[in-house]
C-alpha cells in the first residue's frame, strides 16, 4: 500500500476515535444549561423550513362533521389521528398508529379501521382489535365537537 492512502485499519481507528470523542464531549453536562447552537435560531416559534406540513395546533378545526361518514371515518395522517362516526352524531377519535408495528392505518372501511402493513383491523366504535396481529386497541384521542366543527382537544 502506498504512503499517501491510509490503510483500512487506520481509517476505522480514526473514525472510532472521532466517534468516541464526539460521544464523550457531552458527558457530565446533564445539569448544565446548554447554549443553543450558533447556527440555529433561538426563537420559540416552530420551524417550517423542514418542508413537512405542521399539524394544526390544538383547538384548530380538524374536520367538519360532514367530512366523517356514518359507520366509517377519516384518517388525518399529519396529525396521526383517525376520527370515526359509528352512529349518526357520535364522533370518536383514536391514534392512527397501529399497535402492532407502528404503521399508520390506511383506511376506514366496512366498520373497521384497517392497517395496510400486516392486516390489523380495529372497530370504528371503540378501536378494539377486530382482527390481525394487533396486540391492543388504538389509544383514544380527545376531540371536541362544536356545531359542525371537530377540533383536537
Amino acid at each position: 500500500m502506498s504512503g499517501t492512502r491510509p490503510c483500512r485499519r487506520v481509517v476505522l481507528a480514526a473514525g472510532g476515535a472521532v466517534a468516541l470523542t464526539a460521544g464523550c464531549s457531552k458527558y457530565g453536562d446533564e445539569g448544565a444549561d446548554p447554549e443553543p447552537p450558533k447556527s440555529q435560531p433561538t426563537s420559540a416559534a416552530p420551524s417550517k423550513s423542514d418542508g413537512k406540513k405542521q399539524p394544526p395546533p390544538k383547538g384548530d378545526e380538524l374536520a367538519r362533521t360532514s367530512d366523517i361518514p356514518v359507520g366509517g371515518g377519516k384518517i388525518f395522517k399529519d396529525e396521526k389521528v383517525v376520527v370515526t362516526q359509528p352512529e349518526k352524531g357520535d364522533f370518536k377519535a383514536f391514534s392512527a398508529v397501529c399497535t402492532h408495528s407502528g404503521c399508520l392505518v390506511g383506511e376506514v372501511a366496512g366498520g373497521t379501521i384497517n392497517c395496510p402493513c400486516h392486516g390489523s383491523k380495529y372497530d370504528v366504535a371503540d378501536a378494539s382489535v377486530a382482527g390481525g396481529p394487533a396486540p391492543r386497541p388504538l389509544p383514544p384521542q380527545n376531540i371536541t365537537v362544536t356545531g359542525n366543527s371537530i377540533t383536537l382537544a
